[in-house]
């Protein structure tokens, strides 16, 4: 149903709903202290009337006085238009009544009736078009021995009647236009709040490959949506980053492939040139092999960064000596460290649990990374120690030029080098960091650099035990 997918309208009818209830229990409490109002009213002017009819009774003290009182009665009620009265004798014969006192039998019934005025209680009921409301109780006189006289008095209260159902009627219609108006606010109201939602919408529809900078101003979001604004925000400016890296990386594969396939075909143009010995052809067969191999590394890494994009690097648990493998590692580039002129030194012990052949893998980068970029004369450490987590925390320091700030948050981005001059100077294809990184975050763990002061660290920390993923590293 449209209503459901319509915020603003469903807001629109709760709003309506609620002034509804609202507004028919305030008319309902008006309508009941109205009636109560003219009751109170009724019940205080036959009262009043009861009291003066009381007053005159108790004044007789002889028969002939009681035979006066009709007259003093019809004189005391002149002007009192719609007012009832009845004077019944002990023996049940009037002894006075107003023109028109058309009361019920039940109110002139000898019997037991109040004499306290506070105990009265109106009662009502209609003669054709007129409707009553009245009151019985007793007098007595001042003739002694003679029993109490039977009093009816009532007003008619058709004029009470017609202003309640012009009053109703009038209510039930204000009620009714404040019902509809209600509603009208109601969807003011909601439409001009979800205006920050439909602004989010319009940036959603405006985000394309080529404008992802758009954002949401959050000042002007009111408090209920702002962690939505933020969330949306933050999101943008993944997808942002996200799109930008891919965008590079696309560009950055295509130069890097670019180089060893130019080499290929140039190699084998010069080889289908002229005819060659078979030494020549060896010889350039060779050199293609490397560019090959380079190729293969080249998309092996790439395979393996696509997997840690999505989280399908499960590393193996199996417990890793570390002190053994930078040793094994340390001998494998002991030629090379001679032939740099560059030492190698392992300091510390410790063990974690994690996947062996990718921390070596990790390790090694890191290894070969520095004895590249450390000059003769000085030493590459490893250090292995536990921090006060229980963590162990893995440095591999080295001296040299100092990397610039501006370059170590990128160190661990994908064909991201320092000194871009030095690209084809074969060491690689700059991913071996981005690879580390990735294998650190497999193992729940996090890298960071910092260079200064001619010394570049690079700093890993692992938990002993397995733990799940952090996803992110230190910068």
């Amino acid at each position: 149903m449209m209503w459901r997918r319509s915020i603003t309208l469903r807001l629109t009818l709760l709003f309506a709903t609620a002034s509804t209830v609202v507004l028919r229990v305030v008319g309902s409490v008006i309508g009941v202290v109205v009636e109560a109002h003219f009751a109170e009213q009724d019940l205080a002017e036959l009262s009043g009337k009861l009291e003066l009819i009381r007053h005159a009774l108790a004044k007789v003290r002889t028969p002939a006085e009681l035979s006066a009182l009709p007259q003093q009665l019809d004189d005391a009620l002149v002007g009192h238009a719609g007012l009832s009265v009845a004077v019944v004798r002990p023996d049940g014969q009037r002894l006075f009544a107003t023109s028109g006192a058309d009361f019920p039998a039940f109110m002139l019934e000898a019997r037991a009736l109040p004499t306290d005025v506070e105990r009265l209680r109106p009662v009502a009921w209609e003669r054709g078009e007129h409707t009553y409301s009245g009151i019985a109780a007793t007098a007595v006189t001042g003739i002694a021995g003679l029993p109490p006289f039977h009093l009816a008095i009532a007003l008619d209260i058709g004029h009470h009647r017609e202003f309640m159902q012009v009053f109703h009627k009038a209510l039930w219609l204000s009620v009714a236009f404040g019902i509809l108006l209600a509603g009208v606010l109601g969807w003011i109201a909601a439409h001009w709040g979800l205006a920050p939602v439909r602004r989010i919408a319009e940036v959603a529809k405006g985000i394309s490959a080529s404008k992802l900078n758009d954002r949401l101003p959050l000042a002007t979001v009111p408090t209920e949506l702002l962690e939505l604004a933020e969330s949306f925000n933050d999101m943008l400016s993944r997808l942002e980053d996200a799109f930008h890296r891919l965008t590079n990386f696309s560009s950055d594969i295509a130069h890097e492939l670019r180089a060893p396939v130019s080499n290929l075909m140039t190699q084998t143009q010069v080889a289908l040139s002229r005819a060659r010995t078979q030494d020549e052809y060896r010889d350039i067969l060779s050199s293609n092999l490397e560019e090959y191999e380079r190729l293969a590394r080249m998309i092996s890494d790439m395979l393996f960064l696509a997997k840690a994009d999505h989280g399908l690097i499960v590393p193996q648990r199996e417990p890793i000596d570390l002190a053994t493998e930078v040793r094994e590692l340390i001998e494998f580039y002991e030629p090379l460290a001679e032939e740099s002129e560059v030492g190698l030194a392992l300091h510390g012990a410790g063990e974690i649990q994690g996947d062996r052949l990718m921390m070596r893998r990790a390790l090694s980068n890191l290894l070969s990374n520095a004895l590249r970029h450390t000059p003769r004369g000085g030493t590459v450490a490893v250090t292995l120690d536990r921090i006060g987590n229980g963590d162990m925390r893995i440095r591999v320091e080295n001296p040299g030029t100092d990397i610039a700030a501006s370059h170590l948050d990128h160190l661990f981005d994908r064909f991201y080098r320092v000194d871009p001059a030095r690209e084809h100077g074969g060491e690689g294809a700059g991913l071996g960091l981005a690879i580390t990184k990735s294998i650190i975050e497999a193992h729940a763990g996090r890298i960071a650099v910092a260079s200064t002061q001619g010394n570049t660290v690079f700093e890993m920390v692992l938990p002993i035990a397995p733990r799940k993923p952090e996803g992110s590293a230190i910068h």
